[in-house]
């Protein structure tokens, strides 16, 4: 089979497939008699690739294959296509993300332990339903605390081929940077009560500690206003008891 001619069905497959495909998935789609060999597929992602310099989309290959998407300069536009709000993350959730991909696997203590404030379940339930970490096991100590390291899916979504691609902590300089798709939620009060839950405590549960010691605090006050009260009352009855004790000892004299 001609070069040209596997270059566009290799092609048309990756817009066709709605996913990923690998070299292994491509060269499957040739018969033993087409004689395709894995040497022609990988100059047919060469040739696509080289294709797509200078227009508006890119072939990149990730953690499970190669696939188009649109290129970052353009998402400002490409966004407009869903009316939806797209979604939106808090600096807890990607905190949270960053902690567990750059120290997996780890447990949600260790998270913990590095951010200074209790992770939310909301948080953690977040990353299973996007299939960005999962459990890999339990760690051998009291309460087998569950182990949990990130997964193909996240690699795919941030672009990434392995963790090996990940930007060393020395070059981030602020989280906003790890991917412009991703905005923190700072003015959205409802999602970052969703993400912080009062169970779990985080930084509701220092506030709520502040609130339940002011309380206490105020209650103390008035009890010991009250106890002054008290005393000022016992020393108005004592002198009064003294009066009229003098005046009954005038009257028998």
């Amino acid at each position: 089979m001609q070069q040209e001619k596997i270059i566009r069905i290799i092609e048309a497959a990756l817009l066709a497939a709605g996913s990923t495909l690998n070299k292994d998935r491509m060269l499957e789609l040739f018969t033993e008699d087409e004689k395709v060999k894995p040497a022609d597929i990988k100059k047919a992602i060469e040739s696509l690739q080289q294709e797509a310099e200078g227009r508006g989309i890119e072939l990149i290959e990730v953690s499970t294959g190669y696939r188009y998407q649109a290129r970052q300069d353009y998402a400002e536009w490409i966004a407009r296509l869903w009316e939806e709000r797209p979604a939106r993350y808090s600096r807890a959730l990607l905190e949270t993300l960053s902690l567990i991909a750059y120290r997996q696997p780890a447990t949600r203590g260790d998270v913990e332990q590095v951010r200074g404030v209790s992770v939310s379940s909301n948080i953690i339930k977040t990353l299973l339903e996007r299939e960005w970490v999962r459990v890999v096991g339990h760690r051998d100590v009291p309460g087998k605390p569950a182990l949990y390291a990130t997964t193909k899916q996240f690699l795919d979504y941030f672009g990434l081929k392995s963790l090996d691609e990940l930007p060393s902590l020395a070059e981030i300089q602020d989280l906003d940077n790890l991917n412009p798709e991703l905005k923190f939620d700072q003015d959205d009060k409802q999602t970052e009560q969703s993400d912080e839950t009062p169970e779990l405590g985080g930084d509701n549960e220092f506030a709520q500690e502040e609130s339940e010691v002011a309380i206490e605090e105020s209650d103390l006050d008035d009890s010991e206003e009250l106890t002054e009260e008290q005393k000022d009352l016992e020393e108005e009855i004592a002198l009064r008891s003294d009066d009229e004790a003098l005046i009954g000892a005038k009257t028998t004299d």
